[in-house]
């Protein structure tokens, strides 16, 4: 393999990532919700005109959009390939954003930044992870897919701030124009580095070079790419179980990321912003960290040990966020909590993506992770639907922590259902040739 080849894996999964860090926005919902709340309290001319209960619906619609056009973004990813289908979303993301720019009407900003950037967003989305993982062999699947998602995690980090600035100088409109011709040209540029291999190209870690050829056929041979298609993926109860396990994961995740501003307002003010970017780091760690592991003790173990530790951390959430107060210590934990939830629903998107590749091959993987991926935006339309709710009728986020908590413990015992034959051929496989490695 020449060294331009060798490399080119490493272009490819850099430019996914870059494409993610712009399409992250979405995480940043809670700066932007904040100040639409700001505006319908102050009125005047101008002002957002909406009911306070239907603030949380762009982005309660952006996540279901998000998540069902991921069916056909993968699909013309699996056809017409990753530069076409990523320079697409960046497009319908940026006329997305530069709708709602110029105005403040409800119906306009669900459709522009719910449904249209919603679209776009999963056409960038899903041309990112597929040809990163293509260049690199399966024992690093969740691993890259974990640095490829990291970004969508990660946007925040530098939005959030961002955001913050450009709303205070310029208003949300003007946030949001920014974003919108920003966020165009970055994802139109990046697409253009997104390539498959070349046909009959053998990932560089399917060749030991000092071990014999018979154990490297031993090697390919364990992985032979089943390559079922979305109907035969139906058909089967591995399919639903993920499709529950990540409607739970996803939407406990997504219900304290789309408020996260909201809840660190009382102890945090004018810095709650912060919290959203502790949560952005946290998200992004674990999406490497648990694709990492998952590498190493498999899927399912990896799965069960976020849940857990979710479940606790949601349950944790209800006394600090209802303190009283703006204490030192009361601000410290809600940036460590924030981090923390973030961290662990940041797992979800590496592990799920990686157990799709696993039991259903790469050849339809856009199309089939697609429909896997519905349960995220489902999970993500329900819980944070359900958590604006129980917020404007009881006044605290105590009751939407609470059932959160005890749908991650039923995840938990549900993980311990899902079968993950791959995950232990993997690491026979990784041993083996460890093994021969060092006897070389």
């Amino acid at each position: 393999m020449d060294t331009v080849t060798e490399n080119k894996g490493y272009t490819v999964t850099a430019a996914a990532t870059g494409i993610n860090l712009a399409l992250g926005v979405l995480y940043t919902w809670s700066i932007f919700k904040a100040a639409i709340k700001h505006s319908i309290e102050q009125g005047g001319a101008g002002a957002f005109n909406w009911d306070a209960a239907s603030i949380n619906d762009p982005y309660a619609v952006c996540c279901l959009v998000f998540a069902f056009s991921m069916i056909l973004a993968g699909r013309c990813q699996d056809k017409f390939g990753p530069r076409l289908t990523a320079a697409t979303g960046g497009i319908m993301v940026g006329a997305g954003l530069l709708w709602i720019s110029r105005t403040t009407d409800y119906t306009s900003w669900v459709l522009g930044f719910g449904v249209l950037a919603g679209i776009g967003i999963a056409f960038g989305y899903s041309s990112a992870t597929p040809p990163a993982i293509k260049w690199f062999p399966p024992n690093k699947t969740g691993k890259i897919a974990g640095i490829v998602v990291a970004g969508f995690g990660l946007a925040s980090v530098y939005i959030a701030p961002l955001s913050k600035y450009l709303v205070a100088s310029h208003g949300v409109q003007g946030a949001m124009m920014f974003f919108g011709i920003a966020f165009a040209i970055v994802v139109c540029l990046l697409s253009t580095f997104l390539v498959n291999p070349p046909p009959g190209y053998v990932p560089q870690g399917f060749e030991c070079r000092r071990s014999p050829s018979p154990l490297n056929a031993q090697a390919r041979a364990t992985f032979v790419e089943v390559n079922s298609g979305p109907g035969e993926m139906l058909r089967t109860s591995s399919f639903w179980m993920l499709w529950l396990l990540y409607f739970i994961g996803a939407g406990a995740g997504l219900m304290v990321i789309g408020s996260v501003a909201g809840m660190a307002q009382k102890s945090m003010g004018q810095n709650a912003f912060l919290a959203v970017v502790m949560l952005a780091v946290g998200n992004a760690g674990g999406r490497i960290a648990a694709g990492t592991l998952s590498d190493k003790i498999g899927r399912a173990k990896t799965l069960g040990i976020v849940f857990a530790i979710q479940a606790v951390l949601m349950f944790a959430a209800i006394p600090i966020t209802g303190a009283s107060g703006a204490s030192a210590a009361i601000t410290a934990l809600l940036v460590l909590l924030s981090a923390a939830i973030g961290f662990n629903y940041g797992a979800n998107l590496a592990l799920f993506p990686s157990f799709a590749k696993d039991m259903w091959g790469i050849k339809n993987f856009g199309v089939n992770y697609g429909v896997l991926f519905t349960a995220w935006g489902v999970g993500g339309f329900v819980m944070s639907k359900a958590s604006e709710r129980l917020v404007a009728g009881t006044g605290t986020f105590s009751a939407s922590f609470l059932v959160a908590g005890i749908m991650l413990l039923l995840g938990v015992g549900l993980s311990f259902l899902v079968k993950d034959e791959k995950s232990q051929k993997r690491a026979i496989v990784a041993k083996v040739l460890q093994e021969a490695a060092a006897k070389a």
